[in-house]
């Protein structure tokens, strides 16, 4: 088993969600966000041709530079939406230094529509258990996941060991990915940083695992239970 904790150092292990080559930081967050919206409408028609192909990560490629010059720390992904067929996704990861970065630029966002709808974080999925992820050669199917939690009531926080048959056939930077993205997905990035304080890998299903949906449960309702508190790495 391994911890894991998410960190900004340069040497940590890079995020699937992979940030802009290094570049000034604005001085105004507020004029930033507008550029990125100014942006936006220009590179409209290239993102929803690249869509309409069936190549996401053709029209992140696009995205990714505009993203930058709002923050050069920031990750931006297309997910599929909630409410609207696409999502876009531009996230700080939970670091308060990112957060003006982000809050002006959700503020300064078009209104959702049926075809987008935006969020200044990683959002939950609606069953995680119907996901699937493929990563090189390997499809790993989110129903599949099953986690050990162990609840500390007084901090508000769940330590949790996650675990997946197919796990063990990654290499760490991967297998930290696919550690994470079944908690991200469930939780969505802002509760799964706030309730959750340490993560591992378990090579072999942990004796009383719960599954995702029943996850979401334990943790929505720790939040309930807890709403003073602020849980998150140490």
């Amino acid at each position: 088993m391994r911890w894991f904790r998410r960190s900004n150092r340069e040497d940590a292990l890079p995020d699937p969600r992979t940030a802009w080559p290094e570049q000034a930081v604005p001085d105004d967050p507020a004029a930033a966000a507008e550029r990125f919206w100014r942006r936006w409408s220009e590179m409209l028609p290239e993102i929803s041709a690249a869509l309409g192909d069936r190549a996401p990560q053709r029209a992140e490629a696009v995205l990714a530079g505009a993203v930058a010059e709002l923050h050069p720390d920031l990750h931006v992904s297309l997910e599929r939406g909630q409410r609207a067929i696409y999502a876009l996704v531009v996230s700080g990861q939970e670091d308060p230094a990112l957060r003006p970065f982000t809050d002006a630029w959700r503020a300064a966002a078009p209104p959702d529509d049926a075809i987008w709808e935006f969020h200044d974080s990683v959002p939950p999925v609606p069953d995680p258990s119907g996901v699937t992820v493929n990563l090189g050669s390997c499809s790993f199917a989110l129903a599949d996941v099953r986690v050990a939690a162990q609840v500390d009531e007084a901090e508000g926080v769940v330590d949790v060991a996650v675990h997946h048959p197919l796990l063990g056939e990654l290499d760490a930077a991967a297998r930290e990915a696919m550690t994470f993205l079944p908690l991200d997905a469930t939780l969505g990035e802002r509760l799964a940083a706030r309730r959750l304080r340490r993560v591992e890998t378990a090579e072999s299903e942990p004796a009383g695992a719960l599954t995702l949906r029943q996850l979401r449960d334990l943790v929505c309702g720790l939040d309930r239970e807890h709403p003073e508190s602020v849980g998150g790495p140490d």
